[in-house]
């Protein structure tokens, strides 16, 4: 029996799982690390736990089978996440900054005031914040000591995760497509680093990885790791390896993945379409040197707060735990989350505001925050709906108001939430039989490029439904619930006037 190997390093966890020649798991392994908050605002990893934990797993699908049946290896991870390491020794200089981290805000303002956030936009397909890499980049160049004369002299490299295990398995700095489209600092038009923006930051070119189409050649693990030399033969980042492990090919399908945050992503074809209501352009894929663009909403906290809440508040012990509770929330009780831990994402890009709870009475309790903590989730995949018919309202082919939603990723797992989530966007939701979709894209790039899987289009017409969910409320119970939640967000939003 011969597999692929998938690595799916996430924001919390590390997991390696191994596919069969039908595309079904075979084995799967995970690992928790530790987040780290230096500051109000800051997350940060321990790049040693990212890459012990990714060997961990590894290891441990591996054990039960013969190394020499691994085809070859994807690797699908955190985007936007940054490191920094020497050339030579690999010691990584500072703890990778985790996309959650929002320390550079001030910088982006300063460089708002100036006019350079159309540049960024135009090149980039991004909004300048501190969500992406590079003022995250310029920031450990700042700040620690030696950092930026080490860079300018060739001594030190630059890596979103997926480019520092590629240099830690194999020695190759490598990168691809999408990785490198949400860095700041990469032209998705003309797919080159872009020298401008580069220069702008004082980022040295040389620190930058050799950017790769998301099947390709990425080189081979050095031998001593897992025993023999295995090729690295599909690369993306999370939300686009998601997007193909939907099969999201055709321009206007739609994906969304509910993991750590949520993110749902249109594909848009081969035309870069701009936004006008803050939502990020960005490279779906890439094959054979093709760019394929997608429309991408981002929100920074979607199982993070139910994480929250059983971390946090400790009110549950187990995620699952949420479901049961929403059932049996008081129905007169409409408490609003509004999960601004680290800013908030699309389509509002406020850095500076923070997490509130509106509706509470005395009676509020565990029940009502589980429920508040999930319908937090469908509200915000409502906003970046809405964006995104907003902006393609001139491109009938790309979005429909009855458009489908393909979703994945853990909490979509929850009838209730997912329920929720058809319910209070009006469209039919979709449920695949494989959800773990970001690993099965990333399996299916290796797998693909070694002729061990199938072709584009006969990957696309196996796409299998595991269950459909269709919208039963009513209109006016949707708006007056998604009119709450509006009024929600003003007033948690920085700029609002006071409550």
């Amino acid at each position: 029996m011969k597999y692929i190997l998938a690595i799916d390093q996430g924001t919390t966890s590390s997991r390696a799982i191994l596919f069969d020649k039908n595309m079904k798991i075979a084995t799967i392994f995970q690992k928790e690390f530790p987040q780290y908050y230096p500051a109000s605002g800051w997350v940060e990893h321990n790049p040693n736990d990212i890459y012990d934990t990714v060997i961990s797993t590894c290891r441990d699908v591996v054990r039960n089978i013969d190394i020499k049946d691994i085809v070859s290896i994807g690797i699908t991870n955190q985007r936007e996440t940054t490191l920094v390491w020497d050339k030579k020794t690999g010691e990584t200089l500072y703890n990778a900054i985790v996309w959650q981290d929002r320390r550079t805000s001030a910088l982006c303002n300063n460089l708002k005031k100036q006019g350079y956030e159309s540049l960024i936009r135009e090149k980039t397909g991004l909004l300048l914040d501190p969500y992406f890499c590079a003022t995250k980049l310029k920031w450990i160049l700042d700040n620690v000591d030696g950092a930026r004369k080490r860079a300018e002299n060739g001594e030190l490299l630059f890596g979103t995760v997926d480019s520092f295990l590629i240099w830690k398995l194999t020695g190759n700095h490598f990168t691809d497509a999408t990785n490198a489209a949400r860095t700041m600092l990469y032209n998705i038009k003309t797919g080159e680093w872009d020298k401008e923006i580069c220069s702008l930051l004082d980022i040295p070119l040389n620190m930058l990885p050799e950017v790769k189409n998301c099947a390709d050649d990425f080189g081979s693990t050095c031998r001593d790791i897992f025993g023999m030399e295995i090729p690295i033969c599909g690369v993306a980042g999370d939300q686009q390896a998601a997007t193909i492990g939907q099969a999201c090919f055709e321009p206007g399908m739609l994906k969304s993945t509910y993991g750590t945050g949520c993110f749902a992503l249109l594909n848009i074809g081969k035309e870069m379409v701009l936004s006008n209501n803050k939502l990020l352009t960005t490279i779906a894929y890439q094959f054979d040197n093709k760019i394929t663009y997608a429309l991408e909403g981002s929100i920074f906290v979607a199982g993070a707060v139910v994480q929250w809440l059983r971390d946090g508040l400790g009110i549950i012990k187990e995620a699952s735990q949420t479901q049961e509770l929403a059932i049996t929330a008081d129905k007169s009780q409409q408490l609003y989350i509004v999960p601004a831990f680290t800013g908030m994402g699309a389509p509002y890009w406020d850095a500076d505001c923070r997490g509130a709870i509106f509706g509470i009475t005395r009676n509020s309790g565990p029940a009502e925050f589980s429920k508040a903590a999930l319908q937090s989730v469908g509200y915000q995949t409502k906003d970046l709906l809405e964006a995104m018919y907003s902006d393609l309202s001139d491109y009938d082919d790309l979005a429909e108001r009855n458009a489908v939603l393909r979703v994945d990723g853990g909490m979509s797992a929850s009838d209730w939430t997912i329920q929720f989530l058809s319910d209070i966007l009006g469209v039919q939701v979709d449920r695949p039989k494989i959800l773990e979709t970001t690993a099965l894209g990333a399996a299916w790039l290796a797998g693909m490029h070694k002729g061990f899987y199938p072709a584009l289009e006969e990957f696309a017409n196996n796409w299998l439904l595991e269950k459909r969910f269709e919208p039963n409320m009513d209109i006016k119970t949707r708006e007056k619930l998604y009119s709450g939640w509006s009024d929600a967000v003003q007033r948690t939003l920085s700029k609002s006037p006071p409550c």
